[in-house]
């Protein structure tokens, strides 16, 4: 299935957004995620469906001052 993430199209074949996170190592609870504008919080992300042409934004917090 073809997704946008972070603005890059990726062809990937992921059934939810907890899997897609783990296909893209992203780890960690401190995540946020948001489906086509969404926020998906961290226990609904195994729960929620990913579906060809979603746009999928995943942020981290950076250190730095």
């Amino acid at each position: 299935m073809k997704l946008t993430v972070n603005g890059e199209t990726l062809e990937l074949d992921a059934g939810n957004l907890a899997d897609l996170l783990a296909k893209l190592d992203y780890e960690g609870d401190w995540l946020a995620t948001a489906i086509n504008g969404e926020l998906v919080h961290r226990e609904e992300r195994a729960a929620h469906p990913l579906n060809d042409g979603d746009r999928i934004e995943i942020l981290s917090p950076m250190q730095g001052g």
